[in-house]
């Protein structure tokens, strides 16, 4: 069955590039221009991604994108016409997995929407099982647990712990991070691993350290010492 992806966009033009480049790539396409409508759709229809801009009358993406977290990990690509870097990380930190400035490439958003559906289908390739210190995170059955507990995260979360944690003690650059989740598309968002980074040592909780960062260079896997 072909994937459904929401376009949540207040500009019929926007829309209607998205859907059309969409569309002609296999998949369906349902579309809101307001953030209400969009969170309306996305709880009915279950969307396989969303790709929702930043600025939306009324309820704008920032607000749809935390709701949508509170109760789901659907993958979300966040539009933004805003160039300032603080306003793409703060979206990156309330749990969108990309963004992509407009005006964009209708080309580039469907490479973008491609790859992060390959994350999110389990496209991780690595140990069947990880386990360290209490965390224990499952390849094929793209989940991860800390003390029996579930950790609901993002696929790109679920990409970085699984590319970490399946080499520890090995310092990764960011610029290897960057390829392991974006590819070619990785220009211009390094500060987009540190969002993630920083979401996922939240959701890892702070009784242990599990991510070191190397300062200058990238972040470490390693077996935490308790405290």
């Amino acid at each position: 069955m072909q994937e459904l992806i929401l376009v949540v966009d207040d500009e019929p033009r926007v829309v209607k590039l998205a859907r059309d480049y969409l569309e002609k790539n296999g998949f369906r396409v349902q579309s809101a221009g307001d953030g209400k409508t969009a969170l309306a759709i996305a709880r009915r229809a279950r969307p396989d991604l969303i790709v929702l801009d930043l600025m939306l009358p009324g309820m704008d993406g920032r607000e749809v994108c935390r709701a949508l977290r509170r109760e789901s990990d659907v993958p979300i690509i966040m539009l933004t016409a805003l160039s300032e870097e603080s306003d793409q990380v703060a979206g990156l930190e309330l749990g969108a997995d990309d963004y992509i400035p407009k005006p964009f490439s209708p080309r580039l958003l469907v490479a973008r929407v491609r790859a992060i559906l390959r994350r999110a289908h389990g496209g991780v390739k690595a140990p069947a099982m990880i386990r360290a210190g209490g965390l224990e995170v499952d390849m094929d059955g793209y989940t991860a647990t800390l003390n029996g507990q579930a950790l609901h995260l993002t696929p790109n979360e679920f990409k970085l712990l699984a590319a970490l944690a399946g080499h520890p003690g090995q310092t990764l650059t960011r610029e290897q991070l960057m390829d392991d989740l974006y590819g070619v598309a990785a220009a211009g968002i390094d500060r987009s691993i540190d969002s993630h980074i920083k979401n996922l040592r939240r959701k890892l909780g702070g009784e242990c350290e599990f991510i070191e960062t190397v300062y200058g260079i990238g972040y470490r896997f390693q077996e935490p010492q308790l405290k």
